[in-house]
């Protein structure tokens, strides 16, 4: 075994490191003139014919204000350009919040999503904390707009898409949202100290852990009006990008890590009594995911989907899904001591190695199909490095906290 793929060993915060400083150079060439942020292509390369989105401008904003917080060269200006175009052209001045994008010529992506609004609270946390100009303006308008047109308070979840206009609200209901919005509510309580965002959080947390108990651990992704499961949901494409078919592995593992964060965020401790549930909770979805998932097929890698007995629908790997893997596999062994999530990891670093991590341009394979060859049919080029640098920082990381205010005050485990 090579000490760098094993967790807590100095190869390996260097292996992550290397993997970490070759990401961020990567992207350096994602802004457009008023920063909305390019598409990159496998080279780092802007395809400039394709549409400049919210959520990708948003995760660039929260990427590049960690590589500020540790001394990446440029990062902050690059922040700053990416929450600039989230204060301009990606603003909708007329009816309030984000459009979902610009396409190459300028003209207006229809709709209002709540993922793509979840992505600009979370980028504007980071950007606060960087100091970037205009951030904490941006960070209030999102939270107050989040909490007018996507937060439903009776409910205790967010509902997924309007018009441009919030004059029509889609029936769809969905948890991909709703998990980047635990994500975007404890990163803005850690930031703002409004803990009405975190209690928000383990709202949403109640009921997925609801629905997945009862399906075998399987965490539901698409929902109808009322929130009751759409479980034939786009079984007629599967592969979707945003509301696949069936079970989604990946999702059962980042849910698993969110979970763990809001329990020691709320707890303190992960063996108080009220902590015990989710913590079982959370590694009953590693588990379940993992089984699913990882080396199922005959090649190494994660499948990017089940059906509803776990048996694999697309194979195709994800990059998302292994940095994940690598996230929550860390977080659980260091709060629970267990061999089997050292193993993993082990198995993960390896496998990012041997096969996803890009050596030639620095970047991470985004699509390979079951024989771990390149594909490019959900996630063409490199489009943004979110999962990825967030994975070579949350091994070494509390936690507790959100990553970005986690590596400003250095909380190092």
């Amino acid at each position: 075994m090579q000490p760098k793929y094993q967790i807590d060993t100095k190869e390996n915060k260097r292996f992550l490191e290397t993997a970490r400083r070759e990401l961020l150079s990567f992207g350096h060439h994602f802004p457009s003139p008023e920063g909305s942020s390019y598409y990159l292509g496998d080279d780092g390369t802007p395809w400039k014919d394709r549409n400049r989105e919210t959520w990708i401008t948003s995760r660039m904003a929260h990427v590049y204000s960690l590589g500020f917080f540790l001394g990446h060269d440029g990062s902050k200006e690059l922040a700053a350009a990416a929450i600039h175009g989230l204060r301009t052209e990606l603003h909708d001045k007329k009816n309030g919040g984000w459009y979902a994008g610009l396409t190459a010529d300028g003209e207006i992506v229809p709709t209002k999503q709540c993922y793509a609004h979840a992505f600009v609270i979370l980028a504007a946390s980071s950007g606060v904390l960087a100091g970037i100009e205009g951030a904490k303006e941006l960070l209030d308008e999102a939270l107050a707009l989040y909490d007018l047109r996507f937060w439903n308070e009776s409910e205790g979840l967010s509902c997924d898409t309007w018009n441009t206009e919030f004059t029509k609200l889609d029936d769809y209901r969905g948890l991909n949202a709703n998990m980047h919005t635990v994500e975007a509510f404890l990163a803005a309580a850690d930031v703002t100290g409004l803990e009405a965002y975190r209690i928000r959080a383990g709202r949403i947390i109640d009921h997925v852990l609801t629905w997945a108990q009862n399906n075998q651990w399987r965490i539901p992704e698409h929902f109808h009006k009322d929130w009751t499961p759409d479980l034939e949901c786009n079984k007629n494409h599967p592969d979707d990008p945003f509301k696949p078919y069936g079970a989604t592995p990946g999702h059962g593992i980042e849910w698993a890590r969110l979970i763990t964060q809001w329990t020691l965020s709320t707890y303190k401790d992960s063996t108080a009594a009220g902590a015990a549930p989710y913590i079982s909770a959370a590694k009953a979805l590693y588990q379940r995911a993992v089984t699913d998932a990882w080396n199922v097929d005959g090649a190494p890698g994660l499948v990017y989907t089940t059906d509803w007995n776990g048996t694999p629908v697309v194979h195709d790997r994800m990059h998302w899904t292994l940095a994940e893997a690598i996230n929550t596999s860390s977080v659980l062994w260091h709060i629970t001591g267990e061999e089997c999530y050292a193993k993993d990891y082990v198995s993960f670093m390896q496998y990012l190695d041997e096969v996803v991590w890009d050596h030639n341009t620095g970047s991470w394979f985004h699509q390979l199909d079951q024989n771990n060859q390149l594909l490019s049919t959900v996630w063409p080029g490199k489009s943004d490095l979110y999962h990825a640098v967030q994975a070579t920082l949350i091994p070494f990381y509390t936690p507790a906290l959100s990553i970005a205010p986690a590596v400003k005050a250095g909380k190092e485990i």
